[in-house]
This record gives C-alpha cells, structure tokens and sequence, in this order.
C-alpha cells in the first residue's frame, strides 16, 4: 500500500476524479444514500490516498481542530469493496490518526460514525459521545478519541 496525504491543491486531477469516484461508489451508490458528498470542505482538508497496484481503494480526509467539531476530525473514511475483509479499513484508520497528529500536532480526534461502525473505530480509541442521530438516513454517532 502506497499512501499520499496531500491538500486539496496538491491533488492532481485524476487523484481528485479517484477520490470522488470511490466516495459515490460506496456513499451513494452501494449505500443507497442520496447525499450531498460535495459539502465544500475538501478545499479545508488534507487528503489520505491508499493506492494498491495504481489505483485507490482507501481513502479518508483530515480536518484541523475548529473545522468540522471543536477537535480535529476524520471523515469519509472509506476502503474500497474489494480490499473490504482484509485489514485496509484498519490500516486506513491508523494512517489517518498518525497523518493528522504529524500535521497538525498529538491532540483529541472526533468523528461522526456510522453507528453500525461503533465497535470498528473503538478498535481504535475511538469513545461514543452522546446520544444516536440520523444523517442522511443513516444511524450516526460522535465518537471522540482522547489524547
């Protein structure tokens, strides 16, 4: 696995054209989630790009503290169906914390998770705050990640 953490600017156009292709294949498509996935903030984060073999099949984006929650956070976090089973995800997440704790320094973590991935991201420190909500039809939860 090859990994790329770049900003928006820094994305080449096919590198951006793989990141969106894989978030509607999965998000929209195999999902059946009508969403607004261009929600204007790829601009404000940094990319994680796992490529096998050339092409992408993991992916997340890294916002700084004071962007999306008051902690720094992680989002569209997402391994494409064929990786699915064989550890990615669980690479892809510890890549995604080192990455931002490198960048923009060792602090808290909080993420809106898919409810039915609760116990996947406390593997990973991960700690559910607050009560259950509905986006996009979906069950989420915040999790947060102590120091």
């Amino acid at each position: 696995m090859v990994w790329h953490f770049k900003s928006f600017d820094a994305l080449t156009k096919a590198e951006l054209y793989a990141v969106l292709q894989l978030r509607a294949e999965v998000f929209v498509v195999e999902q059946a989630c009508a969403f607004q996935d261009l929600d204007g903030s790829d601009d404000r984060a940094m990319h994680l790009l796992g490529q096998q073999g050339g092409q992408l099949v993991a992916y997340a984006r890294c916002f700084a503290a004071g962007i999306k929650f008051a902690e720094a956070s992680i989002g569209r976090v997402v391994a494409h169906g064929r990786v699915r089973g064989t550890g990615v995800g669980h690479v892809l997440m510890r890549e995604a914390i080192a990455r931002l704790q490198q960048h923009w320094g060792a602090q808290p973590v909080r993420i809106g998770a898919q409810a039915r991935l609760k116990n996947f991201y406390t593997q990973h420190g991960f700690v559910a705050t607050g009560a259950p909500y509905v986006e996009d039809g979906i069950d989420h939860l915040e999790m947060r990640r102590p120091l």
